[in-house]
């Protein structure tokens, strides 16, 4: 088995195995069948096709004050409702589908956080999970202590950035505006400018450093979230690709501070 708890017994779970997507008792329903939310939970769905690490996911966070839905393939997790999801817990490895696809089906239509848990661990895998759509991308065996301290330093992140992004939706820098609310970056023009998941994090962090230089170790945790596996050249990378990205002036947008890391050359709030 490819789990590893450092929490002891589970306890009495309520959890069926079968063909459609897996539920605690956390989860009620009203009179026409549709779920509601344990009122003062945080939604969760847990994506694994191995029965035996979905149930030990759905009744350790089910404990820790979750409301768990859990979901053995694609499918089940399409059919699980998505308006009020906080996170996602995603395998890469699906019997009907690849999990960096389905992760962009819920970026698309859920403002969850995303924790890929997942057997592939190659940097291939790791960088390109994060910059589709994950804020963290933790290989198995799983440590449950971890990773609910993962899934906690997610969602008190989330919330941060929706406060910030309601107080300052929108920042002009150059020849550009950056809007947070949206995660969008538009050229002067209202033309949009196509930005990974990354690489919209770290152009918002230098943006709102207001010209204050940023090390190469602060914009690891920014781009990675704590994701000890992204080291500073993903954040070099990150910025090389920016920097061709955002061609128009002629002047630099992102500048290098020998020995300390990177700054945004023009800064203007609007």
């Amino acid at each position: 088995m490819n789990v590893r708890s450092q929490d002891g017994a589970l306890g009495d779970l309520s959890f069926q195995v079968g063909p459609q997507a897996h539920r605690t008792s956390n989860i009620v329903a009203d009179s026409s069948g549709q779920e509601l939310r344990v009122a003062g939970r945080e939604r969760l769905i847990v994506v694994e096709d191995d029965p035996v690490t979905r149930t030990m996911l759905v009744g350790y966070f089910s404990e820790n004050n979750f409301d768990v839905v859990g979901a053995g393939s694609c499918a089940e997790c399409r059919q699980a409702p998505r308006t009020r999801t906080d996170l996602v817990f995603l395998d890469v490895q699906l019997p009907d589908g690849d999990g960096f696809d389905l992760a962009k089906e819920i970026q698309a239509t859920s403002n969850a956080g995303i924790i890929f848990v997942t057997r592939r661990d190659t940097d291939v895998d790791r960088i390109l999970g994060l910059e589709v759509a994950g804020d963290h991308y933790v290989t198995k065996p799983i440590n449950l202590r971890d990773l609910l301290a993962r899934a906690r330093s997610v969602l008190r992140r989330r919330s941060i950035d929706r406060r910030a992004a309601r107080t300052h939706n929108s920042i002009a820098f150059g020849d550009w505006i950056i809007d947070l609310t949206r995660r969008e970056l538009l050229s002067s023009d209202g033309k949009p400018v196509a930005l990974t998941r990354a690489e919209f994090d770290l152009l918002a962090a230098l943006v709102g450093a207001d010209g204050r230089p940023l090390s190469r170790d602060y914009l690891v945790e920014v781009v990675s979230n704590r994701q000890a596996e992204v080291d500073i050249r993903t954040v070099d990378a990150l910025v090389a690709r920016l920097r061709r990205k955002l061609v128009g002036s002629g002047t630099p947008v992102i500048t290098t501070v020998t020995g300390v890391g990177y700054k945004l050359a023009l800064s203007e709030r609007l």
